[in-house]
C-alpha cells in the first residue's frame, strides 16, 4: 500500500524535498500558511490541505522543515497541537535547525503522548533539497531513526544517528558555525587576491590544489564568475539565506553558553553576518558575504 506523507513547509528546502517523496511514490500531503508556495506545491503532486489538521489525517510519516524553534513548538504542542491527534503508529520527522532545547522538548512530548519522534536537521542546502543528497543529522531513539531511513533516503544520501534527543541539532550548529567560518575566510582570501591582481578563476584552482582547499572555495565559490550554477553568479539569488546563517550563528553562541564553550572564531562570524544582515542583504545566499569584502 502506498503511505501517506504529511509534510509541514513548502520553501526553499521543504518543497524540493516533498516533491523527492512524490517521485519516490508516496502520498505526500503538504500545508504552508503561505498559499502561494502552498499552490506551487500542489502543481508538483503534493496534495494541498487547508489546515495542518487536515494533512495529518491517516499520514504514516510526519516531516517538518520550518524555520525556527517557535514555528516547531506552536505547531505540534502550543498552538496547532498536532502531537494530540497523531495516531501512536505515526512516525514524526522534524528536520527544522531549532534549538536543542526545543529538540529535545518536542521529543519529550511526543514521548509523553506516545508518539514516535525524531529530530533530522539538514545539511546540503537548496541544490541538495533538489537533488535528492541531503545529510540529515538524527537526534532520538535508535530505532525511530531506521525506521525514518525509509523516507529519508529519498532526500538525502547521508543518515546520521548523532544521539539522544538534541544531539542532532548540536551537530547540525557545529557544522554551520564551521561552514560560516570558512565561507568568511574564503571570501577574504580571494578579495585580497583580487585587489591585488589576481583572477579569482585562477586564485581558486591555485588555492585548490594547496592547503587551503575547502568546501566553500571549491563547491560553493562566493566570487561571482568563477563557477556556474552557484548563488554568487546568479546575484546571490536562491541558497542559504544570510538571515537563516544568522539565526544558526545565535544557536551557536546559545549552545557555546549554556557548555561554557569557547568559541572565539563562532562569536565573530556571527556579528560579521549580522553587520551583513542589517546592510539589507538578509535574503541574499550567504555566500555573499563576499559583498562585505568589497566595500571601500
Amino acid at each position: 500500500m502506498t503511505k501517506t506523507v504529511a509534510f509541514f513547509g513548502l520553501g526553499h528546502m521543504g518543497a524540493p524535498m516533498s516533491y523527492n517523496l512524490v517521485k519516490a511514490g508516496f502520498q505526500v500531503k503538504g500545508y504552508d500558511p503561505i498559499r502561494a508556495l502552498l499552490d506551487s506545491a500542489g502543481s508538483r503532486g503534493v496534495e494541498a490541505c487547508a489546515t495542518p489538521h487536515q494533512a495529518v489525517v491517516g499520514a504514516d510519516f510526519i516531516v517538518s522543515m520550518l524555520p525556527h524553534s517557535a514555528a516547531v513548538e506552536s505547531l505540534y504542542i502550543d498552538e496547532e497541537k498536532l502531537l494530540d491527534l497523531v495516531a501512536p503508529n505515526t512516525l514524526v520527522i522534524d528536520c527544522s535547525t531549532i534549538s536543542a532545547t526545543s529538540a529535545k522538548r518536542l521529543l519529550a512530548t511526543a514521548r509523553d503522548k506516545g508518539v514516535h519522534a525524531i529530530e533530522a536537521p539538514v545539511s546540503g542546502g537548496v541544490a541538495g533539497a533538489a537533488a535528492g543528497t541531503l545529510s540529515f543529522m538524527c537526534g532520538g531513539d535508535g530505532n525511530d531513526v531506521e525506521r525514518a531511513r525509509e523516507i529519508l533516503r529519498h532526500m538525502g544520501i547521508n543518515i546520521f544517528h548523532a544521539g539522544p534527543a538534541g544531539s542532532g541539532q548540536t551537530a547540525k550548529i557545529c557544522n554551520n558555525m564551521l561552514l560560516a567560518i570558512h565561507m568568511i575566510g574564503t571570501a577574504e582570501a580571494l578579495q585580497l587576491g583580487v585587489d591585488n591582481g589576481l583572477d579569482p578563476k585562477v586564485l581558486t584552482e591555485i588555492i585548490s590544489k594547496s592547503s587551503g582547499a575547502n568546501w566553500s572555495l571549491q563547491t560553493y565559490n562566493p566570487y561571482p564568475g568563477v563557477m556556474e550554477n552557484v548563488p554568487a553568479s546568479n546575484q546571490y539569488a536562491g541558497g542559504f539565506m544570510v538571515k537563516l546563517m544568522c539565526k544558526d550563528l545565535g544557536l551557536a553562541q546559545h549552545a557555546a553558553t549554556d557548555s561554557k564553550s569557547y568559541t572565539p572564531l563562532g562569536s565573530l562570524a556571527r556579528n560579521l553576518y549580522g553587520i551583513h544582515n542589517l546592510a539589507g542583504s538578509g535574503e541574499l545566499d550567504f555566500s555573499s558575504i563576499q559583498q562585505l569584502f568589497q566595500l571601500k
